[in-house]
């Protein structure tokens, strides 16, 4: 669970996407800052603090990963993330369209703290978020 000043960094490229995970943060109550990449090497710029960004800090209590993303995919993103000394340990949830088994074993094999598929309704998102915020 997500303490009150523990922000989460969101890496997800569609747009429609990213507003219902605002909408359903919102529903849920979650006033908390939230931080958006649209690409994991955005959000690893974002992390480290490099190329123009300034650096998450505190970093993340938690990161919600797409895994179908441009120019660096989630498996290639968590990939890089558990390899940096400093970033190894982000307490990472995948939330992908992806129900393909080889997908979840993948993001599995980079110790993700858990896998969901976007649901397709509001209401079921919604439900999805608060699962979420309560892990």
């Amino acid at each position: 669970m997500l303490n009150s000043d523990e922000s989460i960094l969101l890496i997800e490229d569609d747009r429609v996407d990213i507003m219902t995970v605002q909408r359903a943060l919102s529903k849920n109550s979650f006033d908390n800052p939230l931080f958006i990449a649209r690409t994991g090497l955005e959000a690893l710029h974002m992390l480290r603090g490099e190329k123009g960004h300034e650096k998450i800090d505190p970093p993340p209590g938690l990161i919600l990963l797409d895994l179908n993303l441009p120019k660096m995919s989630g498996i290639e993103f968590l990939r890089e993330l558990r390899a940096d000394p400093q970033l190894s340990e982000q307490r990472i949830i995948v939330l992908t369209s992806s129900n393909e088994p080889k997908d979840r074993d993948a993001a599995f094999q980079y110790e993700v703290d858990d896998y969901f598929v976007k649901p397709h309704s509001f209401g079921e998102f919604s439900r999805a978020m608060a699962t979420i915020l309560s892990l």
